[in-house]
């Protein structure tokens, strides 16, 4: 027998399967989708088996599978039906789309390993009425007596009591050590769960959701902020694990993510695992076992949670679907709504998508009835939205205030006072955005990269944010060798700093990358908060939607105009959905909720539009733009970037692919460029692109399969293709 074996093999990867001979000894073992150990020219590889054929004619002299590494198949039917799917819609290599679903402990890679964790436990080996035979000690009696009532115990346990009394019973085999395996994942419940009321407009949107529970149909849920999606989203959860199947729910952030546990955890227990880039190798690879066992019926995770290898998935949730995250900005550049929309199709369950600002291409399928409509548009209880303030901060800044406007500052300190709690919003890390020489104009860049880096005070480091590079302040101009330098721009680092100055009574918590980057911390930021132990927190977007604190009562956005400076056709998009969601996180409870946005374009439509609260309007002045410009959701969009650390070879060569796109192509497709991309440099690599814009897909993916091939060995240019791009 024989079996077509796919493996990875680095930049040389192509997509194709090898073919090797199945030895007798393990004839039994090779299964279709299992991993195995195979020789490769002069080393030692693993792969997937995609197939077996009990006779094949081949001209060559094949070689025998050297072992199998699973007992059973981590690639069932449906995931390897997936591969093929994603390996088609973002024209990656069938490897690539196999390896991104799997966590590491999993993947085809030689030499990684996550061991299982197992820890000692003990049990009675012997009937109770044997027990006199013996002379024991009374701490050996007492661990027998424990062990009576609960049958197995942790030898650590048992230890504590009497490590000489445990050893005593071990010798006289009147108890054994087993080793069980343990997860190393342990999530702590902070809430008991209490049952709320649903509203009339909560139960319609469930009742819809059951009545096609059997049938692939897409749901939009459209609910302002605080309308009780979560609670609709866990009714529904309910009904599916009580018909016996399984449910995903995915949220766009590691940050959102303890917020949702807990509650869902409250709810179902340990019926819950969790699958995030917080998580250790091995929880990940524990988490993905308990999936795979069954062992629970909901997954919660970020995007890579769509891939949990559940067999019978009833429902699919996807929390604020017009989260960016939810599309992978790598190799293979998958979004996870269109994953859930195929495993949709393929459980025959419902797609939920959830948000209180979606993106313009799924309210538009909405509007055309491709989804379904749903929509929660009041606060539970009818509790108000909060009134939003405009700041314009170029009349502030004549009075001398260049973070803070006064009207901020006294409702900041009102709050204080009232013992309330604040957000403040600034959606950029570090100190400094600039560090520049007055003399001369000379800015401190990455010369990796060519754009300015970033201070970070307490670290006392420039740092580039694209590459990672960094080198100490300057203290004299690198140009001129004046020391009359100045930093210009401000990042969360330095506002806390000015916080810390203005409120000396406050307690500030910051939450960014530099203070996430531990373990753990995103939780313990969240819970001392929700706890009371800090009055402001301050933070970039990851604050900005889906957290509940029932004492925030006044949000601030430092500078709303930040997204809307983006050269990006969906800059003012992002703009109304930042301001919206992070609106949304005051007055969710009791007490009323206020907002103020201060900008230097306060009539900017997408700001003036999230004052009112007023998706619609907004939907619509941006949908005649869009149309206008002919950019999605009215035509489709592929970006094909070009990369090269030769500035010219790069330019001449985005020239000949957007000259080649033009010919291949119909008239009635557009293409843009080529241009320099936004990031023009980065890592001392050039970026260029082409825009393709189109209706008719018909003959574009062969005309792309053609250009990735004709530079798939060119070792000087990388040619990346990103089907329905994020960013431009």
């Amino acid at each position: 027998m024989m079996a077509h074996i796919l493996v990875e093999l680095g930049a040389k990867t192509i997509n194709k399967t090898f073919i090797y001979i199945i030895p007798a000894r393990l004839k039994e073992k090779v299964k279709i989708g299992i991993r195995v150990k195979v020789p490769f020219v002069k080393k030692t590889i693993e792969g997937f088996v995609l197939g077996i054929e009990n006779n094949i004619s081949t001209e060559f002299e094949l070689k025998e599978i050297i072992d199998v590494v699973d007992n059973e198949p981590i690639l069932n039917n449906e995931l390897l039906e997936l591969g093929k799917y994603i390996s088609e819609k973002t024209l990656c290599y069938l490897i690539d789309a196999y390896q991104v679903m799997l966590p590491l402990a999993l993947k085809a890679k030689d030499k990684v390993r996550i061991n299982v964790k197992k820890e000692s436990y003990v049990e009675l080996i012997i009937n109770k009425e044997n027990i006199k035979d013996y002379k024991l000690s009374k701490s050996a009696l007492k661990i027998i007596d424990l062990l009576f009532n609960n049958v197995i115990m942790k030898k650590t346990d048992l230890t504590k009591i009497s490590s000489s009394g445990v050893n005593t019973l071990l010798e006289k085999k009147i108890i054994k050590q087993v080793q069980k395996e343990i997860y190393r994942t342990n999530y702590n419940v902070n809430s008991k769960y209490e049952k709320i009321e649903l509203n009339s407009n909560q139960k319609d949107a469930i009742r819809s959701v059951e009545n096609q529970f059997n049938k692939d149909e897409i749901f939009l849920l459209y609910g302002v902020t605080g309308s009780g999606k979560t609670e609709v989203y866990m009714e529904l959860v309910d009904k599916i694990i009580s018909s016996g199947k399984q449910a995903i729910i995915l949220v766009p952030e590691i940050s959102l993510t303890p917020q949702m546990v807990n509650r869902f955890k409250s709810r179902f227990v340990d019926n819950v695992a969790i699958l995030h880039s917080g998580l250790s190798d091995g929880e990940k690879y524990d988490e993905w076992r308990k999936i795979e066992r069954e062992e629970v019926k909901i997954v919660i995770g970020a995007r890579s949670a769509i891939f949990a290898p559940f067999k019978n998935i009833g429902i699919i949730i996807i929390d604020e679907e017009h989260a960016s995250t939810y599309k992978q900005e790598n190799h293979p550049r998958y979004h996870a709504v269109d994953i859930a929309i195929w495993r949709g199709k393929h459980h025959k369950c419902p797609i939920l998508l959830g948000s209180a600002t979606p993106t313009l291409e799924s309210f538009a399928k909405a509007q055309r009835r491709v989804y379904k409509l749903l929509v929660l548009p009041n606060r539970i209880n009818n509790k108000p939205l909060p009134k939003v303030n405009i700041i314009d901060m170029k009349e502030e800044i004549k009075k001398g205030n260049r973070y803070f406007s006064n009207i901020l500052i006294d409702k900041i300190n009102e709050r204080l006072k009232n013992k309330e709690q604040i957000i403040l919003l600034l959606n950029k890390r570090g100190y400094s955005s600039i560090v520049s020489c007055c003399n001369c104009g000379y800015t401190d860049k990455c010369p990796n990269c060519d754009i300015t880096m970033t201070y970070h005070k307490k670290a006392n480091i420039m740092r580039c944010h694209y590459c990672g590079y960094g080198n100490n302040k300057m203290d004299k101009c690198l140009n001129c060798s004046s020391v009359d330098i100045r930093e210009l721009g401000m990042g969360t680092e330095k506002i806390e700093e000015e916080l810390e100055k203005l409120f000396s009574s406050a307690k500030v918590i910051r939450m960014d990358i530099d203070t996430t980057s531990r373990k753990g911390s995103h939780e313990k930021i969240l819970n001392d908060f929700s706890d009371e132990k800090y009055n402001i927190l301050l933070g970039t977007q990851m604050i900005a939607k889906g957290l509940d604190f029932p004492k925030v009562t006044l949000v601030g956005v430092l500078n709303g105009d930040t997204s809307l400076n983006i050269p990006d056709f969906r800059s003012a998009e992002r703009t109304f959905q930042l301001l919206s969601q992070v609106a949304g996180r005051a007055g969710r409870k009791d007490l009323a909720g206020e907002v103020i946005i201060q900008s230097y374009n306060p009539e900017h439509y997408s700001i003036q539009c999230a004052k009112e609260h007023d998706y619609y309007n907004f939907y619509n002045k941006e949908m005649l733009i869009r149309r206008t410009l002919k950019y999605s959701p009215y035509y489709f969009m592929i970006l094909v970037r070009i990369l090269s650390k030769d500035y010219k070879m790069g330019m001449d060569v985005s020239n000949k692919i957007s000259n080649h796109l033009r010919n291949k192509l119909d008239s009635d497709t557009i293409i843009l460029g080529p241009s320099s991309s936004n990031l023009y440099k980065i890592n001392n690599i050039y970026r260029f692109q082409c825009i393709i814009k189109y209706k008719d897909k018909s003959n574009i993916m062969n005309v792309l399969k053609e250009l990735i091939n004709h530079y798939e060995h060119n070792n000087k240019i990388i040619i990346e293709i990103d089907i329905d791009p994020i960013k431009i």
